[in-house]
């Protein structure tokens, strides 16, 4: 293991070695530095271009001025980094890049998290259900967002979304057709994805479809959307049903010890829920709070599946400390939505809670919750459009993998066992399945850091995607190199951990030195 970690420690050196040296050509030969003095009436003009020839080593060789740059990159190694300054605004690299990356990261986390799941999800369903309705439904939807360009589905998430949702606040009442709309989209949604018999389709699109009139005239008679709030009855219904749904692809309902742990955390989420408004309200809060105690909330949850025990402990300590996640995410949001009244009449908001540009409204003031609605916000239309269109290459992917799978012949073993469908699919197929994408997945999610260039441009995102390209467009040369100095890291480096991760799924795969 060790001799593995050095040669591909010397190896990756090598490829952004070389990577770097190549880019730092082509950018010196794309861009002009001098671009703007060429046009200037200046009577100096000469004089100003050798100036800036000479502070920006134009006369050298792009050789010696990409070691030169190399040299300060170096230092990075020791701690020391010097990745040069952006001329025209005299500031750091080193400190537009710190900034940009942290923005970027807010920009395209939840993003990736989503689409991977939501992705695989649908994709794994679809393969079950393959050459039906649903399946060519979920294949037209795919190839359609894959093939849309990215600024087309932003300038139309921003006016049907952004200003036509904004614009419904200002009356939100739901007209009959929109009813009918999904209480149909949501039966045959349902009915597709499960099929079976006439019989089972029938009572599927039932359920589906009244659950969907219920939830919407919910939202209707207690004014939701003007004032959303879970409370404590919404707040139990959610945690019920998340503990039956994580128990049934978990473990199954049979497992009744699984079954009891998850339940048990939905009923300490419940309990939970007054003393926790009062932990929020005097404790106060921030971004490590939250994330202390969602991972609180996940030892709690893997500590109540260990007291339930059983003969397959694991599986029972997996099923609850899963089950905690969306529970304590519940009781955060009803504490965030309890703020909405406030945050959409506030001065700078103006009932207009959904942003179409920037990171934060200028000049907004408020406690943490107030900022992290107003973060949502922000995020709700880049981040869609993100997972849209990245949405429909997983599905393609988690189905087309999970295909090959399927047709395997320890899947057919498995059935002829007499094992149940559930265990067939959760058990053998869906850690099979994931092979594949394990050499996907992990270079998507290091790499986004590199940022999401048209996206950031079009919502006015100043992560690394907008460093880059604003500084193409404004001709400036170390902006551009950190950026891709970090993109050729992070590229080896998700390579790297692709490989660890195929090694951990698959049993069969050895490291060798």
């Amino acid at each position: 293991m060790v001799m593995f970690f050095v040669r591909r420690l010397l190896t990756s050196s090598l490829v952004v070695l070389v990577s770097t040296f190549v880019m730092y050509v082509l950018v010196s030969i794309a861009i002009d530095p001098l671009f703007d003095l060429r046009q200037s009436t200046s009577p100096n003009k000469e004089q100003l271009i050798e100036q800036r020839r000479q502070s920006l080593q134009l006369d050298e060789s792009v050789f010696h001025r990409y070691f030169d740059w190399l040299g300060g990159a170096a230092g990075c190694v020791v701690g020391n980094c010097d990745l040069g300054s952006n001329w025209q605004t005299n500031q750091q690299v080193t400190d537009l890049l710190s900034g940009a990356i942290l923005t970027t990261l807010q920009l395209v986390s939840l993003a990736t998290v989503l689409a991977i799941l939501i992705g695989v999800f649908i994709g794994i369903v679809s393969a079950l259900r393959q050459y039906s309705g649903f399946d060519y439904s979920i294949t037209f939807v795919s190839f359609l967002l894959y093939s849309l360009p990215t600024f087309w589905v932003a300038v139309l998430l921003k006016q049907f979304l952004a200003i036509g949702f904004n614009d419904f606040l200002a009356d939100p009442s739901i007209a009959w057709w929109f009813y009918v709309i999904c209480v149909v989209l949501a039966g045959l949604t349902l009915m597709a994805a499960l099929g079976g018999s006439t019989k089972n389709r029938l009572r599927n699109f039932a359920i589906a479809g009244g659950a969907t009139l219920v939830v919407l005239l919910y939202v209707e008679l207690t004014d939701f959307i003007s004032d959303p709030t879970l409370g404590i009855v919404g707040v139990a219904v959610l945690s019920i049903g998340t503990a039956l749904c994580v128990t049934i692809l978990s473990t199954g309902l049979s497992d009744r010890r699984s079954l009891y742990a998850a339940l048990t955390v939905a009923g300490l989420g419940i309990v939970l829920y007054q003393p926790m408004r009062y932990f929020w309200y005097y404790a106060g809060a921030n971004w490590l709070i939250v994330i202390g105690m969602g991972v609180l909330a996940v030892l709690v949850g893997a500590l109540v599946g260990f007291l339930w025990g059983g003969p397959d402990r694991s599986t029972v300590v997996r099923t609850a400390a899963l089950t905690a996640v969306p529970v304590s995410l519940y009781l955060f949001l009803d504490r965030l939505f309890s703020t909405w009244d406030v945050y959409v009449n506030h001065v700078r908001i103006s009932g207009r809670p959904i942003s179409t540009s920037g990171r934060r409204t200028p000049n907004f003031e408020g406690n943490f919750w107030m900022e992290t609605l107003d973060l949502f916000g922000h995020l709700l239309l880049p981040t869609l459009t993100l997972t849209l269109i990245s949405f429909a290459a997983y599905t393609r992917y988690a189905r087309a993998s999970t295909l090959e799978v399927l047709n395997q012949d320890y899947i057919r073993t498995a059935r002829a066992k007499g094992l149940t469908e559930r265990t067939v699919i959760m058990r053998h197929a869906f850690r099979n399945a994931l092979i594949p994408l394990a050499s996907i997945v992990p270079v998507d999610i290091i790499t986004l850091i590199g940022g999401a260039v048209i996206t950031e441009r079009i919502f006015g995102w100043r992560g690394m995607g907008f460093l880059f390209a604003d500084s193409l467009e404004k001709n400036v040369i170390d902006p551009i190199m950190a950026y891709l100095l970090v993109v050729a890291i992070l590229a080896v480096v998700a390579n790297f951990v692709a490989d660890l991760v195929y090694a951990v799924l698959d049993p069969r795969i050895r490291v060798n030195a």
